[in-house]
């Protein structure tokens, strides 16, 4: 059908719902039509104009297609807050909220915090966590400019001014002159012959921000081995990695002198954080 004076809202729905889930079908159409939630629950009937169904058919065909819907729409909620999301940069996933409470947990007595959020892609973690601590120093690194590009728009967005944004590998080029009270990141941790890599919505995403084209602990091992050297007595790194990566990187926190060395689970109760300490300095 491509005459829009007979597609109302309500059928444009039910067309999609042949391909796609209806959650995802009713926000694509809020995003081609302009229309708010409310809108489309009120005036089901309203008819689209040529331009929007035209629109929708394109983004429908994409989503069926595998295409993740943050890309479609632009943009993607995390901890309250929506990002601006393209295909340079990861969608946020939920686990990473759980591991933003964790990083607020261990921060809570410590006044003022310098914090560095390594592959910081969306600027996700960064800018949460300078969100609810307006009196922390943030640093948000990542190799990617075109990732720095997408959370220099979200600090604008947000309004983060005690974020500053680093293009550099890891530790590469910066440092905090008097040390860091957490070190936080969601590297890329998914092995290269992992069959994930090319399913629905992840092979769309950065493969940069996926793999390392290797076991999938290499991240690891760059961010151990920097770390002791950088934070300060105290203070903490903490990771996101996959459901069975958990061992593997309790071992390198282990190796590298970090102490206190913990794991959490996710809401689905998998393995999917470790935590370790810098040794306090002796009394």
């Amino acid at each position: 059908m491509s005459a829009s004076a007979q597609m109302t809202r309500v059928r444009a729905i039910q067309w999609a719902r042949q391909s796609i889930d209806r959650l995802d079908a009713r926000l694509l159409l809020q995003f081609a039509s302009e229309c708010s939630a409310n809108a489309l629950i009120a005036d089901p009937d309203v008819v689209l104009e040529e331009a929007q169904w035209t629109r929708f058919q394109s983004l429908v065909q994409r989503r069926a297609g595998g295409e993740p819907l943050a890309y479609l729409v632009g943009e993607a909620g995390f901890y309250g807050a929506l990002l601006a999301v393209t295909p340079d940069v990861l969608v946020p996933r939920p686990e990473t909220e759980e591991l933003v409470d964790w990083a607020l947990d261990v921060l809570r007595d410590q006044p003022a915090p310098t914090i560095a959020d390594l592959g910081t892609g969306s600027g996700a973690i960064a800018l949460t966590l300078a969100r609810a601590r307006p009196d922390a120093r943030v640093m948000a690194v990542d190799v990617s400019s075109a990732a720095l590009s997408v959370a220099q728009l979200n600090q604008q967005r947000l309004g983060c001014a005690n974020v500053a944004l680093i293009h550099a590998s890891w530790y590469d080029g910066w440092q905090a002159a008097d040390g860091l009270d957490l070190i936080i990141s969601n590297p890329p941790y998914i092995p290269a012959d992992d069959p994930h890599l090319s399913g629905d919505g992840v092979r769309f995403e950065p493969r940069l921000a996926l793999t390392d084209e290797a076991d999938g602990l290499d991240a690891y091992r760059a961010i151990a081995a920097g770390a002791v050297a950088r934070l300060k007595p105290g203070g903490w790194l903490l990771v996101e990695h996959g459901h069975d990566q958990g061992a593997a990187v309790a071992s390198l926190w282990l190796q590298a002198g970090l102490v206190d060395v913990r794991g959490r689970l996710d809401l689905s109760g998998n393995p999917r954080m470790t935590g370790g300490q810098k040794p306090a300095r002796s009394a």
